[in-house]
């Protein structure tokens, strides 16, 4: 659960792009791999190979999401 201060930024963060993508002042592509940095976002496979595992061992014993259909690696411990 988003606590309500995070709630409020999120809110203004939200308005703030989308002002801004409405202005043609921001590219969404940009920001998502600016956004990358911080998430460290990795396919299940290149984490595997990056990290010397196993795709199934991956795939069971790390924090998975699905982002625009496709499965990614959450490690931004």
């Amino acid at each position: 659960m988003i606590n309500p201060v995070n709630k409020r930024h999120l809110d203004k963060l939200e308005k703030y792009v989308y002002e801004k993508i409405c202005k043609d002042e921001l590219d969404v592509v940009q920001l998502f791999e600016r956004l990358n940095v911080y998430a460290n976002l990795k396919s299940i496979s290149q984490y595997a190979k990056d990290n010397k595992l196993s795709y199934n061992g991956v795939k069971k014993h790390r924090k998975i999401i699905k982002l625009f259909g496709c499965k990614f690696v959450a490690d931004n411990d």
